[in-house]
């Protein structure tokens, strides 16, 4: 094998035979030695990918103004525990609490709690919260964060959590699964299970054409669920921001990154990023099912266009410009495209805010449905 977690993953197939796609999705990305978070940074050129807070400064303070607007709708109570689920090197939360600083109140009242567990990733972050004058807790999962309400922001974390893929056969659904390539011991191929399926489709997808695939992510179902339980019980709200698809459909999306280029999420486990469109139609069945009330989901560029987004990018813009640094000015200008633009992430990327239900509509969502 090329590397110690394919060997493991080969040898857990060979007494057990084939895995589910979500076991080996899981491996390759948390498992505790050489899973790929716990073992790099991934963002930025020298990485493998890059985020909406990356690009820009703009994104988190949009953000930041969005949570805070939503504070001061439920009263301003305190405390309450602000949340992030895998908050990268601390830049969107950096920036949203540069954004608030001048919020009365806002800052008093947080209890800041970031789930990670990365330890590169954590030590980014420690160094970008000490910038901030916010004291920072890290968990490894969001179980526990203390009870209390809430206000929780996940930008690109459901798409890293598992999945399982069906494909519709003669013999009805039937689950791909990981096995040993037989050509080649050192690769990983995909086999079809002879039992029928764990999962069923919606009603709607049932009857999809011989060959459709159809992808679930149980994971990212009850961690929602979980979370808009925790607040119908506590009150607060969540702000989850990924790419995805609003209506449910058959489609493969399983991909992989490394050196920022397409990569065989079969090959060299642990060494790329494998990440799934997000079903915001399936979360927001989660949430409602759990009592909370869902908004969304919305296209990014829209969500960021009601923010004020554009009004925000012309004054950094123009600051530029006054201090003659044209070069800083393009550069606004050109993040702002790649945000909003449906050719970028205007369109892909979606927003789905989830709140108690006796709270009001949140900032840039529509009342809910």
């Amino acid at each position: 094998m090329t590397n110690a977690l394919a060997a493991a993953l080969r040898d857990e197939i060979q007494r057990n035979g084939p895995m589910t796609l979500a076991r080996y999705m899981e491996q390759a990305l948390a498992h505790p030695t050489f899973g790929y978070y716990r073992t790099r940074d991934p963002l930025g050129a020298a990485g493998d990918f890059t985020t909406a807070p990356e690009i820009s400064q703009m994104f988190g303070e949009m953000i930041g103004a969005w949570l805070a607007v939503v504070w001061q709708q439920w009263g301003g109570p305190a405390p309450i525990r602000l949340v992030e689920l895998g908050p990268g090197r601390g830049t969107l939360m950096s920036d949203a609490l540069r954004a608030t600083r001048g919020v009365a109140g806002f800052h008093r009242s947080l209890e800041l709690h970031l789930v990670e567990t990365s330890e590169p990733l954590r030590r980014a972050q420690a160094a970008a919260m000490a910038k901030s004058g916010v004291t920072a807790t890290w968990h490894d999962t969001f179980d526990s964060i203390p009870d209390g309400p809430l206000l929780l922001v996940a930008n690109e974390f459901f798409d890293a959590l598992p999945i399982h893929q069906l494909e519709r056969t003669n013999q009805g659904w039937r689950e791909r699964l990981v096995t040993i390539d037989d050509t080649d011991g050192d690769r990983f191929r995909h086999v079809l299970s002879q039992e029928p399926a764990a999962y069923d489709p919606p009603a709607a997808l049932r009857d999809a054409p011989l060959g459709s695939v159809w992808e679930t992510a149980p994971a990212a179902q009850a961690m929602v669920h979980a979370l808009a339980e925790r607040i119908a019980t506590h009150g607060g709200g969540g702000l989850i921001v990924d790419y995805g698809y609003g209506q449910q459909g058959c489609g493969e999306s399983l991909q992989a990154l490394r050196n920022h280029q397409r990569h065989d999420p079969l090959a060299d486990p642990g060494t790329a990023d494998i990440t799934a469109h997000v079903d915001f139609a399936a979360l927001a069945q989660s949430a409602t099912a759990a009592g909370a009330a869902v908004y969304g989901p919305l296209d990014q560029g829209s969500f960021l266009t009601s923010l004020g987004l554009a009004a925000r990018a012309e004054r950094l813009r123009a600051s530029a410009l006054a201090q003659q640094r044209p070069d800083q000015a393009a550069a606004v200008a050109t993040a702002y495209k790649r945000l909003i633009a449906p050719t970028e992430m205007g369109s892909l990327f979606k927003a789905l805010a989830i709140l108690g239900g006796s709270q009001p509509a949140p900032p840039g969502f529509a009342a809910a449905p």
